[in-house]
């Protein structure tokens, strides 16, 4: 198979929707959720460089216009414009909710939080996931599941323990704003499950980003910056479209499809493990024992959560 029948295979939508308890986990979805956690964890270092050049709101609406620009003309290349007719009310919801409003409360958190502690705030959103898809879906939580839940929080806690300080007089408003974007992403990912199911993550990705940009507009010129922002602000806003936003958004739609909304939110585990990843490969931070060992915790976690590891069952 080439390299493009099988991008074309990967954005095919799931036509067979297997109840997640019955659904396995695949090594390309674990792949998918690894690379996902690897583009997020970077989010939060190139929103610290550049939230406080364009304001949390225009630095929102100029990531998800990239997003929008770059993937619209992949999916008209594919033919796939017409998944988008009938589902522009659902599209829209999905953009704001899942990327407009928490990218911005997230964007808002780096102003007054360390990417540490936002990072902690955002791993919540597997907790409202599960209890959004078990009162709305019937998606039972199982006990390996809850296990890992709490392995995999547990393991964020010890990973950024000593580092999570809070600066700044915002601290309670930005950490109102980290659990807000959590609960917007457990939301998110259970509504694009019940409503949205049946077209492919690239039309879903696609179209959820145009719906962001249209509602996010008015509310950045109104909060446009005074002065332009830097060069390097660009291109911290460029990679944010880009990879952390047009890429990810595919694979995060597509896990959605495979393996439900309370497993692929699971992704916000791994995502301060990459944080510090990239804080040690760019910004020079030393790696210790502590980040190590949250980093396995978290990996056991996030295990048992997906379903990649199961707990015995009684005949």
């Amino acid at each position: 198979m080439s390299v493009g029948d099988s991008l074309a295979a990967e954005l095919m939508p799931v036509a067979d929707i297997v109840p997640p308890s019955q659904r396995r986990v695949h090594l390309s979805d674990i792949i998918s959720l690894v690379v996902l956690a690897g583009f997020w964890g970077a989010s939060f270092l190139f929103m610290r460089v550049a939230t406080p050049e364009f304001g949390p709101v225009p630095l929102i609406a100029v990531r998800v216009l990239i997003a929008a620009l770059l993937l619209l003309p992949v999916l008209a290349a594919r033919g796939g414009m017409s998944e988008l007719r009938g589902n522009v009310g659902p599209l829209v919801f999905v953009g704001v909710v899942s990327a407009a409003l928490p990218f911005t409360l997230l964007a808002y958190a780096t102003l007054h939080l360390t990417a540490g502690f936002t990072s902690i705030l955002n791993s919540t959103a597997p907790f409202f996931a599960a209890i959004v898809a078990y009162v709305w879906l019937g998606d039972r939580l199982s006990r390996p599941r809850v296990l890992g839940m709490v392995i995999g929080f547990a393991g964020v806690l010890l990973l950024v323990w000593g580092k999570a300080s809070i600066k700044g007089n915002g601290a309670a408003m930005a950490m109102a704003a980290g659990f807000g974007a959590a609960v917007c992403y457990g939301v998110a990912a259970n509504y694009t499950k019940v409503r949205l199911a049946k077209i492919g993550a690239l039309a879903t990705a696609t179209g959820s980003q145009i719906g962001a940009a249209l509602c996010w507009a008015p509310l950045a010129l109104w909060q446009m910056p005074a002065a332009m922002p830097s060069l390097k602000a660009w291109l911290m806003v460029a990679a944010l479209g880009l990879f952390c936003t047009a890429v990810a958004y595919i694979l995060y739609f597509r896990l959605i499809a495979r393996l439900g909304p309370a497993r692929a939110v699971t992704v916000t585990f791994l995502v301060p493990a990459f944080g510090m990843l990239w804080g040690g490969i760019f910004l020079k931070e030393a790696v210790t024992w502590q980040m190590v060992v949250g980093t396995a915790v978290i990996l056991i976690g996030t295990s048992l959560t997906t379903g990649l590891v199961r707990g015995r069952r009684r005949g």
